[in-house]
């Protein structure tokens, strides 16, 4: 199958090349927006993102806002090598491997989530240093303060939610799943795979979408 593959980040298009000899690579900036992507979708059915986390974040955004999710496969090569994405979702670490997972492989759907002011969450969600008042579904998790809240997104219901405290005796975490998290705390500076929003928050909600990241990680 062809495919679009886009090498994002200026620094990233001579390896992006050299990993794709044979396909169509387009240069796109690091977390490209509509303007980058749009005019590159007509038509497409497989786009592979080889950057960070946080492009593929972008470029979901981007499927999920031309109502594509449920038409177009997505690869994705790590540019990185401490991805969340790439240990959630046990792709290859090697990028040689990845490219040819990402041009050959299967579509094995992952959940999407999303946040209430219309981004997207691929790897990992963090509200840092918080205190309030915090719901995985119907059940509190947080009711206070903890170092942070961690969230993936995950098999099953769509979310894990970590709350996470440090003190004098050691790391102590709790775990809990579901469909949304939602937040109502002091604010904080909430951050999607890896980029901080740009405002503090008081409220905040993760919450799996309706459609899933058609995620190429099926055995070639």
């Amino acid at each position: 199958m062809s495919a679009l593959v886009l090498a994002c980040g200026n620094d990233r298009v001579a390896d992006t090349t050299d990993l794709f000899t044979d396909s169509d690579v387009r240069a796109v900036p690091a977390r490209p927006d509509r303007a980058a992507i749009d005019p590159l979708l007509t038509g497409v059915e497989r786009v592979i993102v080889h950057g960070t986390d946080a492009d593929l974040a972008a470029v979901a955004l981007r499927l999920m806002r031309k109502e594509r999710l449920e038409t177009v496969s997505v690869g994705y090569v790590p540019a990185e090598a401490d991805s969340v994405v790439r240990a959630l979702w046990d792709l290859p670490a090697d990028p040689r491997l990845a490219a040819e997972l990402a041009l050959r492989g299967e579509v094995d759907p992952v959940p999407l989530v999303r946040d209430d002011t219309g981004g997207v969450l691929v790897g990992l969600g963090v509200l840092p240093q918080i205190r309030g008042v915090v719901y995985c579904d119907d059940t509190v998790a947080l009711r206070g303060r903890a170092s942070r809240i961690e969230v993936n997104p995950a098999r099953g219901a769509g979310l894990e939610v970590r709350v996470i405290r440090i003190g004098l005796l050691g790391k102590r975490v709790q775990t809990f799943h579901g469909r949304a998290v939602q937040a109502g705390c002091l604010p904080v500076i909430p951050r999607s795979d890896g980029v901080d929003h740009p405002r503090e928050a008081g409220r905040w909600t993760w919450y799996r979408h309706t459609a899933d990241l058609r995620l190429v990680r099926g055995l070639l």
